[in-house]
């Protein structure tokens, strides 16, 4: 297992989150191979750490609408 310090990180929220602060995720892209997220209103919260690859393909489901959400 690898260790992310996560001090360093940047994060960006995501483009689907509203303007209310609801529904919003947060992303770290500062590390090869792993992508940190977290929920916006709660930062100190815990953190959920992906692989790239992972992350991609989830990412691209959701854009081809190949998820039920």
């Amino acid at each position: 297992m690898r260790t992310v310090d996560l001090s360093i990180a940047t994060w960006r929220k995501s483009s689907y989150s509203n303007q209310d602060g609801g529904a919003c995720v947060e992303v770290s892209d500062d590390f090869a191979a792993v992508v940190p997220v977290r929920d916006s209103k709660n930062p100190h919260g815990p953190v959920l750490a992906f692989r790239e690859s992972g992350w991609t393909s989830f990412v691209s489901a959701l854009r081809d609408g190949a998820l039920d959400v």
